[in-house]
């Protein structure tokens, strides 16, 4: 499920994206080199910092995190109520096998198809699939469902300062066919995967690699249309999830040790854990660095407060949606590993919303400080939030059907990452949901 097209079997890890890097902005360095074989690391646990200052987000940090963060929290095979937590340690590292594509069954890549793609015109990148367009087209169930199921047609309301409808997309990790057939269905590309929704605003949720085939191809996508959004009176953007962080500490740190309270921890062991694919690592160029070390932590549109994690962590690195992402951005340009690892752990921790009491005063406390009426995350697959499976990929049971996002915390937050590791649904919805 999670190897790269036309690889060996490679090994999975679990989990960390900007749109503001433009096309001429290309700085093709081919990578040669694999990446290197990740350390034996250590299965002793460091216990986490505190979430908040109030004594009510203090108990979200009862489980200790590890020294290699792994979406995997406490198992959960029913819908429990646990505090926010970094997961466990992956008890094992298994091989996985990708259907082989066939030269035939590969898209024709032609000149200027991915502007800000730093690979040379006359090949075609590995890992590319062919597009499928079936994914299916679903309508709303009865009132009394948490799940809002989604409907197709940019037919909102109409946005502030002339802007068009807001859509925003959940977690795709590498799944490059399934958010272009996502994409068709709203009707935001044309059959040709080009811009087709005019001034229309895309917002991407984070985690665009990782355990999916091609992750560098969505990347190549997202940065393709989000010139032609602007070229169109709209925009394509992006925020910064766990995923970027970590593939971009893979990158720049490789096996060098971090701080991680808890022993000896890399960002290359952790990248390999949480699903890194040696075939986007081949394809990484300085481009696509750039691009994601460029990506926001949080933004607001339209009263609603976007972010990648479910987590309360992005208070410790700012008063203002402005200050979190200028912190953020000054992490990364500083460049200091152990501060990296710090920042992709903190923004690993999740469910700090689903507990019936503490979540609604969790989301309340960060739309004061950030604005908006409603926060929409990803992060967290749906079935994995409800406790209907027991691991992020879904492999403790029968993988359930997401519809929709889920609206929970007494109405205040919006999960939108359908799962589509565990064969769930890549959500490309629009704002706000229907009532």
């Amino acid at each position: 499920m999670t190897q790269g097209a036309g690889q060996g079997p490679v090994v999975r890890t679990a989990t960390l994206r900007d749109f503001r890097v433009p096309p001429y902005a290309q700085m093709p360095v081919q990578q040669e080199a694999s990446p290197p074989e990740p350390p034996v690391h250590q299965e002793q646990l460091e216990q986490p910092e505190q979430q908040g200052p109030q004594e009510h987000y203090q108990q979200q940090e009862q489980h200790p995190a590890p020294a290699y963060p792994v979406e995997h929290p406490p198992h959960a095979t029913h819908p429990e109520v646990r505090p926010e937590t970094g997961p466990e340690v992956h008890p094992e590292v298994r091989p996985q096998v990708h259907p082989e594509v066939r030269p035939e069954d590969r898209p024709e890549v032609r000149p200027g198809d991915h502007p800000g793609n730093a690979v040379p015109e006359d090949e075609v990148p590995e890992g590319y699939t062919p597009t499928e367009r079936d994914l299916p087209i679903i309508s709303r169930s009865g009132p009394s469902d948490p799940t809002i199921q989604l409907q197709t047609g940019a037919n909102g309301p109409p946005a502030p300062d002339g802007l068009g409808p807001l859509y925003v997309v959940g977690d795709v990790h590498g799944y490059l066919d399934q958010l272009v057939a996502a994409l068709t269905a709203q009707g935001l590309i044309d059959a040709d995967g080009n811009w087709a929704a005019g001034n229309t605003r895309l917002w991407f949720l984070g985690d665009f690699t990782d355990r999916g085939p091609d992750g560098i191809g969505v990347i190549d996508l997202v940065m393709r249309l989000s010139a032609e959004a602007a070229a169109a009176g709209g925009y394509c953007k992006a925020l910064m999830g766990n995923h970027e962080l970590l593939l971009l500490g893979a990158k720049r740190f490789s096996d060098t040790p971090v701080n991680s309270g808890a022993g000896t921890a890399t960002f290359q062991a952790a990248w390999l854990l949480n699903g890194g694919q040696k075939n986007d690592m081949d394809r990484l160029q300085d481009v696509h660095l750039q691009w994601m070390s460029r990506l926001d932590a949080v933004v607001e549109e339209d009263g609603h407060l976007l972010l990648h994690s479910d987590t309360t962590a992005y208070l410790e690195y700012g008063e203002t949606i402005e200050d979190v992402n200028d912190t953020v951005h000054e992490i990364l340009t500083r460049n200091d590993a152990d501060e990296c690892w710090d920042l992709f752990r903190k923004m690993t921790k999740r469910f700090a919303f689903r507990d019936d009491e503490a979540g609604p005063l969790a989301v309340r406390e960060l739309l004061s400080a950030y604005g908006g009426s409603r926060i929409v995350h990803g992060h967290s697959p749906i079935p994995y939030l409800l406790g209907e499976v027991g691991t992020e990929d879904g492999e403790d049971g029968d993988r359930p059907v997401v519809e929709g996002p889920h609206v929970y915390a007494d109405g205040l937050a919006i999960a939108m990452d359908g799962g589509v590791t565990m064969a769930g649904k890549l959500l490309v919805v629009q704002l706000p949901l229907p009532a």
